[in-house]
């Protein structure tokens, strides 16, 4: 048995896609009015990364994105800004040049969205992104690796990446939607966390389906399991899709439950999205 068989062993799978599914819907439906309240939705703001990640993107336009999060906290002092700004990792020097306040710059890296290229050419750009400027880096596994079980080549890589960071937060995208079975994910996660994951994200939100409840749910487990038996704290990022307030306190409640209140910020609890801020931002200006 290899390590990597071995992690997987102490942390196992034991629910099956049904149970996880009528968990998540208790859950939310105990817990959702709770926190559907105008002091979770500012919470909630602050914990988002605000992506742009379009093809189309040039020097000009991120500068115009990162001045809009620059002007923020005079528009709206009551609120607590995004948590990071998230960009193609050619443009980390882009937001560190005309980023004036206090948010995190995170890039995605590593051959995104498919991880499809030279574990070398994954460890350059992350070691330029961070070079540049980067203070997290967003990278996916190597599915590939993951649905042959060739767990050892798959670990190693993000551990390289890892150290690549020089010390940036290293968010392992699992693309769960591609991953589709709760045991896929859990597995996923639990290799992920032993590579040197520091947040386990559900997905890139561009080829396969985004983020769902019980792929939270399931990640959040796994989370929770692998702090409870090695002390290491990793966060959770919701990524693909999540655009309304209905979904974000779903995901919200979920983490809360799951994981505890500690968990509800920032630090350790992360959105990425570009369209939830504003229907967010709408949310607590109508009420």
């Amino acid at each position: 048995m290899s390590k990597y068989d071995d992690a997987l062993k102490k942390h196992p799978s034991t629910l099956s896609d049904t149970q996880i599914a009528e968990n998540v819907n208790k859950i939310i439906a105990d817990k959702f009015n709770e926190n559907n309240t105008q002091a979770v939705y500012r919470k909630i703001y602050s914990c988002i990364d605000l992506t742009t990640l379009n093809t189309t993107d040039s020097r000009e336009e991120v500068w115009k994105f990162t001045e809009k999060v620059n002007v923020f906290e005079d528009n709206h002092p009551e609120l607590q800004n995004v948590a990071s700004i998230c960009v193609y990792p050619n443009f980390a020097k882009t937001v560190r040049e005309a980023l004036t306040v206090d948010v995190k710059i995170a890039c995605v890296s590593g051959g995104f969205p498919s991880s499809q290229t030279f574990t070398e050419v994954k460890i350059a750009e992350t070691a330029l992104a961070v070079a540049d400027g980067a203070d997290e880096i967003d990278t996916v596994i190597n599915l590939g690796l993951f649905l042959d079980k060739e767990y050892e080549e798959m670990c190693e890589e993000i551990t390289e990446i890892k150290h690549a960071c020089h010390g940036a937060t290293l968010k392992v995208i699992l693309e769960t939607g591609a991953l589709k079975s709760a045991e896929n994910i859990h597995k996923a996660s639990i290799l992920s966390l032993y590579s040197g994951a520091d947040f386990l994200k559900t997905s890139t939100g561009k080829v396969y389906p985004g983020a769902s409840p019980e792929a939270a749910y399931v990640m959040c487990s796994a989370i929770k399991s692998y702090y409870e038996k090695t002390g290491t704290k990793a966060g959770f990022k919701v990524s693909g899709g999540v655009s309304s307030v209905e979904d974000a306190v779903k995901y919200y409640t979920l983490v809360k439950e799951i994981l505890g209140e500690e968990w509800c910020s920032p630090t350790l609890f992360r959105i990425g999205a570009s369209r939830l801020a504003d229907n967010l931002l709408n949310e607590i200006k109508e009420q």
